[in-house]
């Protein structure tokens, strides 16, 4: 199964008016987020389903990348939200019992240092805080079929923005 980790666009700074949970993408977050999208469907990327964290600036992002035929299923997921230190119940919970097809691709829409560390654990076995997310990037992983996925995973995407507008 391969499983991508893609971080939100560029969003609104936090402030006292903005709540974190309500930041939204800015004018050159959605634009770049949705050349991102293009591009990524022109290489003859889809993925089966695309699964958010219910914040704004990850929603928006996760419908761009539907508007884009990149996916025709989304769903929202409070796992994702940060702090993240839950993803993990998230895996136990709600991946393992669906038992996806081993062609099966996934997106996960969320945060940083969440994203990150959840790619070096299921690389590393833990987080080592070496890879960096950058907003609207992604990193790809394969997920091994059986067994824990924890320390086992094999990276074969990790993409900044800049290369992909």
């Amino acid at each position: 199964m391969e499983l991508y980790l893609i971080r939100h666009g560029i969003a609104e700074q936090a402030s006292d008016r903005i709540k974190d949970e309500q930041r939204r993408l800015t004018k050159e977050g959605r634009q770049k987020t949705e050349k991102i999208a293009q591009r990524l469907k022109k290489l003859g990327l889809s993925f089966d389903l695309i699964i958010t964290s219910p914040l704004v600036r990850a929603r928006q992002t996760a419908d761009i990348l539907i508007a884009a035929g990149l996916a025709s299923q989304l769903e929202e997921c409070a796992y994702l939200a940060p702090p993240g230190d839950r993803i993990f119940n998230w895996w136990e919970d709600w991946f393992e019992p669906r038992k996806f097809a081993s062609n099966t691709r996934l997106a996960l829409v969320g945060h940083e240092p969440c994203l990150s560390n959840w790619a070096e654990i299921l690389l590393w076995g833990e987080a080592k805080e070496r890879l960096v997310l950058k907003k609207a990037g992604m990193i790809g992983l394969r997920v091994p079929e059986t067994g824990s996925a924890l320390g086992r995973s094999q990276m074969f995407w990790l993409t900044p923005p800049k290369y992909l507008l």
